[in-house]
C-alpha cells in the first residue's frame, strides 16, 4: 500500500519522526531558524516552504489541499473582520464550515456514507475519485481514480483553519494580515499531521515574538523528545508487533487472560503512540521557538469519564467543547438538553477518529459512560479514599474495554475477545502464559507504572536532569538515544493517529 500511495500521490513515510530522513530535515530547519532568528519575516517563510516541503513528503500531491485551505480561510477572515451586517458575517463563516466539511467529509466518509446508501437502496455503488478524475484530465497527472485515498492530517488543519473563522466571527481574535504568517500556522510542520490541534490565538503571537531560547529550555525539549521517541519506539512498537497485534488479528488463537493482557496492552500501545508522538511534536516545536498545547496530562490516572477527557486528546476534546458542545446549548438548557449535547458531541468526536460504525459505537459508549458520570456526580459529592479508587478502577477498566471497539478490524472479533475472557479465562495459566514471553508482560507493566508514577515524583526528576552539568545530560540522552534504536523494531510502525 505504501508504494501505491508514493506511486500516485508523491506521498512517502520517510518522514515520520522515527526515520533519520526527517531529522536530517530537521536539523537543517533548527540551523536556518537560528541564523535568520533575527529576521522575523525572513525566519517565518521559511519555516513556512519548509513545512509544505514536510507535508508534501508525508502527504504527497494533497499538499495542494492545504494550500486551499489556507487561502480559503485567509480570505474569508479578512472578509469578516470588514463585515459588520450580522448576516454577511453569518454567511461567510458558513462558506468557510461548507467548504471545509465538504472536502472533509468528501475524503474521509465518501466510502461511509455510499456504502451506508448502498445498503438501504440496495444497489451497488462503484467507487470513482471525481477529484482525482479532474485533475488528470486537466493536468495530465496519472492519480489512481479508483480509490479516494485520504489525505494525511486533514482532520487536524480542517479543525484548526474553521476554529480561526469562527474566533474571529465571535470577536475573540483578528485576522492574519499577512497570508505567509497564516500559512505557517496552518501547516507548521511539528504538529501538521497529528496535532496538537492548535489554536489561532494561542499561536499567532508567537509568530511575532523574537527567537529566545534558554538553556533550559533547550535541555526541556530535549527530554520531550528523548521521552517521545522512547514512548513510541521502545514500548508501543514493541508490544505492537511482539503481541497486542497478534491477539487482536487472531483472537480465537489466544486464552482469555492473553485476551484481557491484549486490551490493556493495547490501552499502553496507543497512548505512548499519540503522545510519544505529542512529546516530539512539542519537542521540536519548543526548539523551534514556539510552544504548543500540551496534549495529554497521564490520562489513566482518571477517577471519571468526565476527569479522562479532561487529560486524553486535550487539543481535540476542547475544540468539541469549545465549538460544538457549547454552541449546542451545553448545560445552560436544562438537563435533557444537556445529555443530548454530550452524546452529540461524543458521536461526532467518535466519527472523527474514523468513517466506519465502530467510531460511532465507541463514541456513543463514551457519551453514554459521561451522562452516566454525571448523575453519579449528583449523588455522590464527597470523594473519600475508597471512592476515588473505586472511580479509577472502573474509569481504567471503562476505557480500556471501549478501546477493543476503536481497535477491532471488525465488531466479529470484539465478540470473540469478549468470548475468550469470559469462556477461556483460567488464572492457573497465568504463570505459563507471562513466563513464555516475560519481557512483553514486563514491558507493559513498567509501562504503565511509569505512567502512574506521583506527579511530585515525575516533574523532580525532570528538573534534577536539567540541572546536570552539560557534559551528563549529553551522556544520558546520547545513551538513551543509543538504546531506543538499537532495540526498536526492525520494521518502523507508522504512528497511530496519522490514519486520522
Amino acid at each position: 500500500m505504501g508504494a501505491l500511495l508514493e506511486q500516485f500521490t508523491g506521498q512517502s513515510d520517510l518522514f515520520l519522526f522515527t526515520h533519520g530522513a526527517f531529522w536530517a530535515f530537521y536539523g537543517i530547519a533548527l540551523l536556518a531558524s537560528c541564523i535568520l532568528s533575527h529576521h522575523r519575516a525572513l525566519r517565518i517563510t521559511f519555516l513556512f516552504i519548509a513545512s509544505l516541503f514536510f507535508y508534501f513528503k508525508t502527504g504527497g500531491y494533497f499538499f495542494a489541499l492545504l494550500i486551499l485551505s489556507t487561502i480559503v480561510d485567509y480570505t474569508i477572515g479578512l472578509a469578516l473582520y470588514r463585515a459588520s451586517k450580522p448576516a454577511a458575517r453569518r454567511l461567510l463563516v458558513a462558506v468557510s464550515l461548507i467548504i471545509n466539511l465538504s472536502i472533509l467529509g468528501y475524503f474521509k466518509y465518501a466510502y461511509f456514507f455510499a456504502d451506508a446508501l448502498a445498503h438501504f437502496t440496495h444497489t451497488e455503488i462503484p467507487v470513482y475519485d471525481y477529484l482525482a478524475a479532474m485533475a488528470n484530465h486537466l493536468f495530465g497527472t496519472a492519480f489512481s481514480i479508483e480509490q479516494i485515498i485520504l489525505p494525511v492530517g486533514i482532520s487536524f488543519f480542517t479543525f484548526q483553519t474553521i476554529s480561526y473563522t469562527i474566533d474571529i466571527y465571535r470577536k475573540e481574535l483578528k485576522p492574519v494580515r499577512n497570508i505567509i504568517d497564516f500559512g505557517f500556522y496552518v501547516s507548521f510542520f511539528p504538529q501538521l499531521i497529528a496535532g496538537p490541534i492548535v489554536r489561532a490565538k494561542h499561536f499567532i503571537p508567537q509568530i511575532y515574538r523574537q527567537l529566545i531560547l534558554s538553556d533550559k529550555w533547550i535541555w526541556w525539549a530535549i527530554l520531550l523528545i528523548t521521552g517521545g521517541l522512547f514512548k513510541k519506539m521502545f514500548i508501543s512498537d514493541f508490544i505492537s508487533v511482539n503481541f497486542v497485534d497478534r491477539v487482536f488479528e487472531h483472537p480465537l488463537g489466544y486464552s482469555g487472560f492473553e485476551a484481557l493482557l491484549a486490551i490493556y496492552g493495547y490501552s499502553l500501545q496507543i497512548y505512548c503512540d499519540f503522545s510519544g508522538y505529542t512529546d516530539i511534536a512539542l519537542g521540536i516545536a519548543l526548539l523551534l521557538g514556539f510552544r504548543l498545547p500540551k496534549n495529554f496530562n497521564h490520562p489513566y490516572k482518571a477517577t471519571s469519564l468526565s476527569d479522562f477527557w479532561r487529560r486524553w486528546h486535550i487539543s481535540l476534546s476542547s475544540w468539541l467543547r469549545d465549538y460544538l458542545y457549547i454552541p449546542l446549548g451545553g448545560n445552560r438548557k436544562g438537563s435533557l438538553r444537556t445529555l443530548i449535547n454530550l452524546l452529540v458531541t461524543m458521536l461526532i468526536g467518535g466519527l472523527w477518529h474514523g468513517a466506519a460504525l465502530k467510531f460511532i459505537i465507541w463514541g456513543a459508549l463514551h457519551g453514554i459512560g459521561l451522562i452516566v458520570n454525571r448523575a453519579i456526580n449528583r449523588i455522590i459529592t464527597k470523594k473519600r479514599k475508597l471512592i476515588t479508587a473505586l472511580s479509577w478502577f472502573i474509569t481504567f477498566n471503562f476505557v480500556s474495554a471501549t478501546w477493543v471497539i476503536f481497535r477491532v478490524d471488525s465488531l466479529d472479533n470484539a465478540q470473540i475477545l469478549i468470548d475468550r475472557i469470559r469462556y477461556a479465562f483460567s488464572i492457573s495459566d497465568a504463570i505459563k502464559i507471562i513466563s513464555s514471553t516475560p519481557y512483553t508482560y514486563l514491558l507493559i507493566l513498567a509501562g504503565f507504572t511509569l505512567h502512574w508514577l506521583p506527579d511530585r515524583m515525575r516533574n523532580r526528576l525532570k528538573i534534577r536532569f536539567i540541572q546536570y552539568p552539560f557534559w551528563l545530560k549529553t551522556v544520558l540522552t546520547g545513551l538513551a538515544l543509543y538504546t531506543i534504536y538499537s532495540l526498536h523494531q526492525s520494521s518502523l510502525l507508522p504512528f497511530i493517529y496519522f490514519r486520522f
